[in-house]
């Protein structure tokens, strides 16, 4: 795995997120060092044309990134592409297999697999092309976070191409085939006795639930749409079992959810969990989706509010992992996740969009924050109480932090270093082939990959 390092001195921290939504964070007067993980081909595949996830997304999020001079204030890794081994230290094996081997042109060949597995034309995890090297490369970004973490590297390790919440064990579901979060998560538990999963989609995080569900190590923290909506779990009863129980925190809310109503339960909670867990590490889920306007999503939330939840864990001073997750209008993905960096940086960034390669989806205005909606709240003071008043509940009754015996830490995976960003700005910058390209004369032709749009030419209008 590959360094890019670059530093600079940040300016001065505005806080805006915290300030906009009405939280106070507490800062400890020192810088957090930020690593960012990104694969220049994570953002080329392509689900299908009338498929709501565009991994073409990540590429939006990572130039904002450049173009907002962010990446002078991180350490910028090419993530390793996760191996079999890694993948089924919580998948089935025989699942592993299964994603590894099925592309489009043998689907005849694996019909039975395919029903078992979820995945398919008649299910929501289609087979595409290059599916299992986007799988490798979400959760290797998201391994490589975690294990940085733990050698104390850095502080907060970002993966906007990560946080697929909804893979099982043995299962595809939710556009999500494996679940990065899990095994970022047991990467993190080698060292730090106790984890905690947050997670602010606007989908219940089934898939970490699941798979933590009967152990106290993990503690899983889910504010989402709740009732007649994908995937229907995550009841404020749904608790945890056996050692678990108690450790499944839901937070059900329903449409229209603001800024200020989405603090009135986020923050009180969040404050209980610290003071009752304590965890020793933070994973924490930044889901696009419970933004206003999003395609699939019913939330209302500015980039303010949904940010604000970023800086109160920033504030925490716990080591962070930080995904991605769902969002399905890209332009406001992309927004969201290049603030909310900045955040994570202290770095304050001009709310007009520089100019880069995708400079025309931020049409007309250009701008980087996105206005509410008008629309009801259906969440009122009395259901907002009473899910506050339950989890807190919940919370107090678990008496304290649980303790793990000590033992050997495991060994990290062993992530291999490239030469990528060695020689930045050298003679030996570019290791590309220096073969002829199909441009090389210089009369090649731009073109469009048909990841960038949607599938009618009035799919995107007025999702914003």
């Amino acid at each position: 795995m590959a360094s890019d390092t670059t530093t600079a001195t940040a300016t001065a921290p505005k806080n805006e997120a915290a300030a906009a939504a009405g939280l106070v964070t507490s800062t400890t007067g020192t810088k957090r060092r930020v690593s960012y993980f990104y694969s220049p081909d994570v953002g080329h595949f392509y689900y299908g044309p009338s498929h709501p996830m565009k991994p073409h997304r990540l590429k939006l999020a990572h130039h904002l990134v450049l173009s907002y001079g962010l990446y002078h204030q991180m350490e910028c890794y090419r993530p390793h592409p996760a191996t079999v081994g890694e993948m089924t230290k919580f998948h089935s094996e025989d699942y592993i297999n299964f994603l590894s081997k099925i592309n489009p042109d043998n689907l005849r060949n694996f019909t039975s697999q395919m029903q078992k597995f979820n995945a398919g034309e008649y299910t929501d995890c289609p087979v595409f092309d290059g599916l299992f090297e986007f799988a490798t490369l979400s959760s290797g970004a998201s391994i490589d976070g975690a294990v940085h973490l733990n050698s104390g590297k850095t502080d907060i390790a970002i993966n906007w191409s990560g946080g697929l919440h909804h893979a099982k064990k043995s299962e595809a579901s939710g556009f999500c085939y494996v679940n990065d979060i899990v095994l970022a998560i047991l990467e993190l538990l080698k060292v730090h006795a106790r984890v905690l999963y947050i997670d602010i989609d606007v989908h219940h995080g089934d898939g970490v639930e699941e798979a933590f569900y009967c152990t106290d190590r993990v503690m899983t923290f889910s504010l989402h749409k709740y009732g007649d909506f994908f995937p229907g779990t995550g009841h404020s009863s749904d608790i945890g079992a056996k050692e678990g129980e108690g450790f499944s925190v839901n937070a059900p809310l329903t449409s229209g959810i603001t800024d200020e109503t989405y603090k009135k339960v986020f923050v009180p909670v969040m404050d209980k969990i610290m003071e009752i867990y304590r965890p020793g590490a933070i994973v924490l889920q930044c889901g696009a989706d419970s933004l206003a306007g999003d395609r699939l999503g019913c939330f209302n939330l500015s980039l303010y509010g949904h940010a604000a939840c970023v800086q109160y864990v920033k504030s925490l001073g716990v080591p962070t992992l930080v995904l991605g997750g769902g969002g399905y209008t890209i332009r406001n993905v992309a927004r969201c996740w290049a603030y909310e960096t900045s955040v994570l940086l202290d770095q304050a960034i001009p709310d007009e969009i520089p100019y880069n390669d995708y400079y025309e989806y931020y049409a007309p205005d250009f701008k980087l924050h996105l206005q509410p909606e008008p629309r009801e709240n259906l969440n009122t003071e009395s259901s907002l109480e009473k899910v506050r008043v339950g989890l807190l509940s919940q919370l107090q009754a678990l008496q304290g932090a649980p303790s793990v015996q000590m033992h050997q830490v495991p060994p990290a995976f062993r992530v291999e270093e490239s030469k990528e960003g060695l020689n930045d700005g050298g003679a030996e910058d570019d290791e590309r082939d220096k073969g002829n390209g199909p441009t090389k004369g210089g009369n090649g032709e731009k073109k469009r990959h048909e990841a960038e749009f949607y599938d009618g030419e009035t799919d995107n209008k007025n999702a914003s």
